[in-house]
């Protein structure tokens, strides 16, 4: 089997908005408030922590229940 090659991917349906693993349910659920001096500041921190979650998330820990859950 192949290395996965997952992705994040943002994706907007009826009742989610949001970043997603191409390759599983993961989804993006940032744990707080944005926070920071400017919007500019805060942008860089949510990105960071969508980055850190998306890149150390596990995918066999989130399996889709569909083939196309959206």
């Amino acid at each position: 089997m192949g290395a996965m090659r997952r992705k994040l991917e943002w994706v907007e349906t009826k009742n989610f908005q949001g970043w997603v693993c191409t390759e599983c349910a993961w989804a993006f659920n940032p744990s707080g408030p944005l926070v920071g001096q400017s919007i500019d500041e805060m942008k860089k921190r949510y990105e960071k922590q969508r980055d850190l979650e998306f890149t150390s998330h596990v995918c066999a820990e989130h399996p889709r229940t569909t083939k196309n859950p959206c």
